[in-house]
């Protein structure tokens, strides 16, 4: 039951160097400097910031996309 005991604490270890190994080349990489940049990525002209167009499969909410040209 020790053995078990020393592994789990070892993994809990581990797993904490690892997260705070993460964060630090987050950080000296600049991946936390800009975080709406990086938020608003994903969007393009297609699908405009603010305008949903898309919904859940099998959900009663159908949402029509915006019309050809309407950039908000």
């Amino acid at each position: 039951m020790t053995l078990a005991y020393i592994v789990i604490f070892a993994s809990f270890v581990l797993f904490a160097i690892s997260v705070v190994f993460a964060l630090g080349w987050a950080m000296s990489h600049g991946q936390m400097q800009n975080f709406q940049r990086g938020a608003t990525a994903i969007f393009d002209p297609d699908e405009p910031l603010g305008t949903r167009t898309d919904s859940f499969p099998g959900s009663a909410t159908h949402v029509e996309p915006p019309p050809e040209g309407s950039h908000e």
